[in-house]
């Protein structure tokens, strides 16, 4: 009998918007992992009457409860005892815990209040938890039919926590496998992804397809069951292959994270640099590969050449060519990377300018218009590219061109001549 989950999210500041509901997203991709079908993601503020209604409501649709939230040491943090109280367990202190919470504070410095000690205070009979990421432990306990599975809230212990301690304890339950990856595209949008893959989509039942958008790309996830990993996998390889036969070289990797990772680990492989030079993405190109751990090792630095003065001086971008064409040009694209790769150093470099917006620049230029150019020992080379949405996603789509530029160069994908 396969299980069925429901995710239980506890916190006032999600209902009003406050924060993202990050925990309820990543629970539901580690729970398909499992086999485990999760039908409902719930939602319910620090109140324990509505949320004593939820768990009521839950306990009648799934067999697996997982709570998120509401497990710390004030006076709004009640999931543990609203959960005990409608599983008819008492809360018993637990020495364990406590001297753990005692000793995290010691090392971090800070006073242990005394609402601290309710935090060791938990279901009888319970698995517990132990928290190596903050001071709230979680824990497990079987009662009425129902796993019930309670974990601290904030992300950066939520995760781990779930990885570290649930999972073990969630492994034993699930019936067959299922088994996921994700496909990663660049370069078109999820309207058009979806529409050449309609017909397919619906004709499939194992494997499953689904489009997911995601900023300035599309997600294609790819899901099988079966007994084992190794006939999920086998499942899954040839849909793999027939998506990049359809999209090419826009798949820019499976089960990745994001462009920039590719592009650093893509460089480390070729033992090549790079740097950029930014004006209409005011250095996001260059804050999304500093962002990785390791970065160094690859990017030597960019320049932020939102002016011309900036453009001329630091880049080397001549005045007759700002003057004759304008900063959003292709001429002005191709000297500014071509400037920051003689100025670093850099095996290759790539550079953005464009309009953003929120109107046409002061030679009639359409918000939207951005070049793109790549310098490489080879040459250069410079794209064009008419971008919709808003001004941060212009400039997001645009950092994200640049990048993919670099993927596509690295990968072999360009044209001969091109770069």
């Amino acid at each position: 009998m396969a299980h069925t989950a429901e995710i239980l999210s506890v916190g006032t500041e999600l209902l009003l918007g406050s924060i993202v509901n990050s925990d309820a997203q990543m629970i539901s991709r580690e729970l398909s992992a499992l086999g485990i079908n999760v039908y409902y993601h719930t939602v319910v503020g620090d109140n324990p009457g509505r949320l004593e209604q939820a768990v009521n409501t839950a306990k009648g649709r799934a067999d697996i409860i997982i709570t998120t939230g509401g497990l710390g040491p004030t006076c709004d943090d009640l999931t543990k005892q609203t959960l005990a109280r409608c599983f008819g367990k008492k809360l018993v202190f637990d020495p364990r815990s406590m001297a753990r919470i005692e000793d995290y504070f010691l090392r971090m410095r800070r006073t242990l209040t005394e609402n601290n000690r309710q935090q060791a205070y938990l279901p009888e009979g319970c698995v517990i938890f132990e928290n190596d990421w903050g001071t709230a432990p979680g824990c497990a306990f079987e009662a009425e039919g129902v796993r019930v599975v309670m974990l601290p809230g904030p992300p950066s212990e939520c995760l781990p926590m779930f990885r570290e301690r649930a999972v073990p304890y969630l492994k034993g339950l699930s019936e067959g496998v299922i088994l996921s990856r994700s496909l990663r595209i660049f370069g078109t949008g999820e309207s058009m992804v979806e529409s050449r893959l309609r017909e397919r989509m619906n004709a499939m039942t194992n494997p499953t397809l689904a489009p997911y958008a995601k900023e300035g790309e599309v997600e294609l996830r790819i899901t099988a069951k079966a007994d084992t990993p190794e006939q999920a996998a086998a499942l899954l390889d040839p849909v793999e292959a027939g998506l990049r036969s359809e999209f090419g070289a826009m798949v820019y990797g499976v089960d990745v994270g994001s462009l920039e990772e590719v592009v650093q680990s893509l460089l480390e492989e070729k033992g090549l640099t790079l740097s950029c030079a930014e004006s209409c993405t005011g250095g996001l190109t260059a804050k999304r590969m500093t962002d990785l751990p390791g970065a160094s090792r690859v990017f030597r630095g960019g320049v932020v050449s939102y002016t011309d003065e900036v453009k001329r001086a630091a880049l080397g971008v001549p005045a007759a060519l700002l003057e004759e064409h304008g900063a959003v040009s292709a001429p002005v694209a191709k000297a500014m990377a071509e400037g920051v790769r003689a100025l670093t150093g850099s095996d290759l470099a790539v550079s953005t300018t464009g309009v953003a917006g929120p109107g046409p620049d002061d030679r009639g230029n359409p918000v939207g218009l951005v070049y793109v150019a790549l310098a490489a020992p080879e040459g250069t080379l410079v794209r064009e590219r008419y971008l919709s949405g808003t001004r941060g996603r212009i400039r997001t789509s645009a950092a994200s061109t640049a990048l993919d530029l670099v993927r596509q160069y690295l990968q072999g994908l360009l044209v001969s001549g091109e770069a």
